[in-house]
């Protein structure tokens, strides 16, 4: 949508999403940075196949890729500010069929994050310096791809600043102040973030968990259910924002009257 220039007379956007982090009634967000850019990479490990009991006739491709993956943990707990929040997480390793054989391969992939975009380039070329360079040391070959699958990379999530207290306004008339809830940033990504990079943007979360029902999973989850009892509130929030900037940003426009300040009775 954006390389198709949908958004480029846009002058405003507004995100929203459910979590089971808050109690329903309530919304949380916060202004900047809120959600982490995200990137992958797979890598190819490649050695020299043969039997167990005479590993000295192979190049084990095996513990190239498990020096590879102790390696990685050390780009964050080492080389990263501990007051930028960075993540290297190995999900994938795979290699071999058989318990008596080394195989000529193994694969490993995984994610890594961070919210600025010099962290998340260092973190890049990090990573690809260890793989191939630890793969090296133990006299293996290795290539890495950043693009698995067509996987995209996706960038940080920032709310605007202005948006964000613009938000707080129509959220805190709608469902009073005491429930908004300031959000610790989530090195979770979002791909809102692509119309955050090229208009200004707001995104935020809307609480869904109920003292009437069983506790709700977190997202990602097999068992994850949505509580529709949210729908009205996060469709009340929407449809408000996007009315009352509307009439605000009009030519000439002057304040809305108080009926749409404060909408109740959307709820």
């Amino acid at each position: 949508m954006v390389e198709a220039g949908v958004v480029d007379s846009v002058d405003a956007i507004f995100g929203i999403h459910v979590s089971t982090r808050y109690p329903i009634g309530t919304v949380a967000s916060r202004a900047g940075p809120l959600l982490a850019g995200s990137g992958f990479f797979e890598a190819v490990i490649t050695g020299k196949g043969g039997h167990a009991a005479i590993p000295h006739h192979t190049i084990d491709p095996i513990l190239a890729a498990s020096s590879i993956v102790v390696s990685l943990q050390h780009l964050v707990s080492r080389e990263a500010d501990p007051l930028d929040s960075q993540v290297v997480t190995v999900g994938k390793f795979e290699g071999g069929g058989a318990f008596n054989v080394i195989p000529d391969s193994a694969t490993i992939g995984g994610t890594f994050r961070a919210f600025s975009k010099d962290s998340f380039a260092q973190i890049k070329q990090r990573i690809e310096q260890v793989v191939t360079g630890q793969a090296k040391v133990q006299r293996c070959n290795a290539t890495i791809n950043f693009n698995p699958n067509n996987k995209q990379t996706y960038p940080a999530t920032v709310n605007d600043a202005s948006l964000h207290e613009y938000f707080l306004g129509i959220a805190g008339d709608m469902l009073g102040t005491q429930n908004l809830k300031v959000m610790e940033p989530l090195m979770g990504a979002e791909d809102f973030s692509f119309y955050a990079e090229k208009v200004p943007g707001c995104f935020f979360f809307v609480g869904m968990q109920s003292e009437t029902r069983e506790p709700l999973v977190a997202s990602h989850s097999p068992q994850y259910q949505v509580n529709e009892d949210v729908l009205p509130y996060g469709a009340a929030l929407h449809a408000s924002l996007a009315v009352r900037y509307l009439l605000e940003h009009q030519p000439g426009s002057a304040t809305p009257p108080e009926e749409v300040i404060r909408p109740h009775d959307e709820l």
